[in-house]
């Protein structure tokens, strides 16, 4: 192991320097067989870990697929209708665009509002599952209204599961 902890970093030794006087200075600096070390620099040793990993994801990423598969396949028509309609919905990333600019007052990059947009989608899908869980709770039947939707964001709110909305006043003085 080096410094860091990385076992195996290293495929061999570091070379010792062929040349170098009693006090531990090298002759020739440009010769390679006269470096001290013929190991890899460390941003090298890097990007060969990183490739390690990457050749690991799709193998992760196939299992996750017959996962999805698998259980796509379970659903009934009912629950195959619902995720369908699910994964195309998405918020208009034009609007999506024009709120975060206007809250922030500056431009935003597209990848910054796709990301927005699937929070926003993840947010909402946690409010209505806290709306059909409050109206299974209080023994009503879907659709849900809007009085299911308001306990929801109480719920959620109460849990610290919703950012604050109003900011607090600073004073700087």
């Amino acid at each position: 192991m080096d410094k860091c902890g990385d076992a195996g970093v290293f495929d061999h030794p570091p070379a010792t320097p062929k040349g170098s006087d009693e006090q531990g200075g090298l002759g020739n600096q440009d010769d390679p067989d006269l470096r001290e070390d013929s190991s890899p620099p460390a941003a090298k040793r890097r990007k060969r870990n990183t490739k390690a990993k990457e050749n690991k994801k799709p193998k992760m990423d196939e299992v996750e697929i017959q996962k999805m598969k698998l259980l796509v396949s379970s659903f009934s028509e009912e629950q195959l209708n619902r995720y369908e309609m699910y994964s195309r919905s998405a918020f208009r990333r034009e609007a999506v665009k024009r709120l975060i600019q206007r809250a922030s007052g500056t431009t935003v990059p597209q990848n910054v509002v796709i990301a927005m947009s699937g929070l926003a989608k993840v947010f909402v899908g946690e409010v209505v599952e806290e709306a059909l869980d409050v109206c299974q709770k209080w023994g009503e039947t879907p659709p849900l209204q809007p009085k299911h939707l308001r306990e929801a964001v109480r719920r959620l709110n109460s849990k610290g599961q919703i950012p604050v909305t109003k900011p607090k006043k600073v004073s700087l003085f």
